[in-house]
């Protein structure tokens, strides 16, 4: 652990360093948790977490990025009133198994990530299939900002500003063929510049997949940045997918094609491990993972240790939105 001291070697005392009352109590109630030997895997995890926001920041964000003007989105239920997840939070803990499993991999690896120039392919059941530069696809539609909770399968979520547009705008201008059912979504797999794409933890590329439907939803984002800045190498630079009903897993990054198809996608996390991550994998309080409850979540950045954990809404918020997109469905079977 690195220890910041002025050159005289004496700490500099602050008023943020001034511990708030909160937290001190959390402090005291640890310290009993600790004597009867309880702290364990809950304090490792926070620990952890709490020491690489502070750390990695810098890392994550060594200058500001390009900006990426837009409006606010009017699209129903885009924009949630929650507070904002500060940014050294959101870019600094992150799923990027190409940079690493570690939370903080992708902050600290992802710099050799190279964005540009970058294509897309759009291939498959389509009229008319294409490759589009990142450039075209910016210039598709109108950039809009939409505030979108993100909740991960581990049990943690996180509220962000995304900036992007309908992934239907781009469906549109390619014209899927009767016969497609599902989108396949293929990101990015270069050793080169990816050092976790030399493990076996997945299956590479890392591959998701939608129904039609669901990627022709108004809140599936296709998104381009984040925080009014592009999006950061280790958020899935230079576009992502972001669907905000699903578990962040579903949301792949770096995307290099696009596919339509006529058959369900065999997809990364479902080809690891089926019992535990499904197709559709839409956030649902009601099914657990394996080994895990999702009936609670902890806001990343905003809840303190020992704080009660929220409670997991249904399609993470945005059943009114959703819900009619999987009626009549076994949702426990159809997980």
């Amino acid at each position: 652990m690195l220890i910041k001291t002025n050159r005289d070697g004496f700490c500099q005392l602050r008023n943020s360093d001034i511990t708030d009352q909160s937290l001190y109590a959390g402090r005291r109630d640890l310290m009993k948790l600790m004597a009867s030997g309880a702290a364990g895997a809950a304090l490792s995890t926070w620990a952890s977490r709490e020491a690489l926001a502070q750390g990695v920041s810098a890392i994550a964000r060594p200058g500001k990025l390009a900006s990426l003007p837009s409006v606010k989105s009017a699209v129903p239920g885009a924009v949630t009133l929650e507070k904002l997840t500060d940014y050294k939070d959101a870019s600094s803990y992150n799923n990027f198994y190409e940079f690493g499993t570690d939370k903080s991999d992708p902050a600290s690896n992802a710099h050799t990530l190279k964005t540009s120039p970058w294509t897309v392919e759009i291939e498959g059941l389509v009229k008319r299939p294409a490759k589009y530069t990142l450039e075209d696809l910016l210039k598709l539609s109108a950039q809009q900002e939409r505030i979108y909770r993100l909740r991960c399968v581990e049990g943690w979520s996180m509220v962000i500003p995304w900036i992007g547009y309908s992934l239907s705008e781009l469906i549109k201008k390619v014209e899927p063929l009767g016969s497609a059912k599902y989108v396949e979504f293929v990101t990015l797999a270069d050793p080169k510049t990816m050092p976790g794409v030399g493990s076996r933890v997945l299956d590479w590329p890392y591959v998701e997949g939608l129904r039609l439907d669901e990627a022709m939803h108004p809140l599936t984002l296709l998104s381009f940045g984040m925080y009014g800045e592009v999006l950061p190498n280790q958020s899935g630079a230079p576009l992502r997918l972001v669907v905000p009903w699903k578990y962040g897993f579903k949301s792949g990054k770096s995307l290099v094609k696009i596919r339509f198809t006529d058959k369900q996608p065999a997809t990364a996390w479902n080809k690891a491990a089926a019992n535990e991550y499904g197709f559709y994998s839409n956030v649902n309080p009601n099914v657990d993972h394996p080994r895990w409850s999702q009936a609670t979540e902890r806001r990343i950045g905003e809840d303190g240790l020992f704080a009660k954990k929220r409670k997991t809404l249904m399609f993470n918020g945005y059943e009114a939105q959703v819900g009619q997109l999987y009626a009549g469905m076994d949702l426990k079977k159809f997980f």
